[in-house]
């Protein structure tokens, strides 16, 4: 039985390192270090590896030579902290948001006819010519709100049903005309007049006086970027 000496591992100061480490796998198929049944070499009591007498410096293993480098110790790695960006490396702010919200009224000869809810050809024109590039110029549409007005003259619930066949008219026809977004065509009876016309008896001076109220107002709310 070959005799085992106790060769103490020194670092390259000669002084012995004792700190905890980590187990260090013998060489295979042979070792110069003395090893358990596990093929890790054994250390003493002090952290320091177990040589036969015909280990070599040929023999020599990482973890346990001096020569070669410290044992290595078992520590867990701080957490990395994310450094802050030089102030040219920051990223630019997003651009801000340009809203694209307009009203458009059909009004003056693009009215409606006195308790007519039929849209008129001025005012098919003007909505192709106008308010259809004006809608082009957002790249959302968030609403397109369709309110139809009546004048004064009839009951409440009469110019309030006569409101929304007007609406829905002109919702229709954007929608022909190739208006994608969702419309919502709302009647809102003789609400906000814009004439009164008081004082005049003639009924078709009347009616003729009360020609702007009989109108539709297009409200979209969108962004063009």
């Amino acid at each position: 039985m070959k005799k085992l000496a106790l060769i103490l591992t020194f670092a390259l100061t000669g002084t012995a390192v004792a700190q905890t480490t980590t187990d260090v796998k013998a060489k295979a198929p042979n070792s110069a270090y003395e090893q358990d049944g596990r093929g890790v070499i054994v250390r003493s009591s002090s952290g320091l590896c177990w040589r036969t007498n015909y280990w070599t410096p040929a023999d020599a293993v990482l973890g346990c030579d001096g020569e070669l480098t410290p044992p290595i110790v078992n520590v867990t790695a701080p957490p990395i902290v994310p450094q802050p960006l030089a102030p040219d490396q920051r990223l630019p702010p997003p651009p801000p948001v340009v809203r694209c919200d307009f009203s458009f009224a059909l009004e003056s000869d693009q009215t409606f006819g006195f308790n007519s809810a039929t849209l008129t050809n001025a005012a098919k024109v003007r909505i192709d010519a106008q308010f259809r590039s004006k809608l082009a110029a957002c790249t959302r549409v968030d609403s397109i709100a369709v309110n139809g007005y009546t004048d004064r003259l009839g009951s409440d619930a009469f110019n309030q049903a006569l409101s929304q066949k007007r609406a829905a008219a002109v919702a229709d026809y954007l929608k022909q005309s190739g208006v994608n977004e969702l419309i919502e065509p709302r009647g809102m009876g003789k609400q906000r007049a814009l004439l009164n016309c008081d004082g005049m008896t003639i009924l078709k001076k009347l009616i003729n006086c009360l020609a702007p109220n009989r109108r539709v107002e297009i409200e979209v709310r969108g962004v063009s970027h």
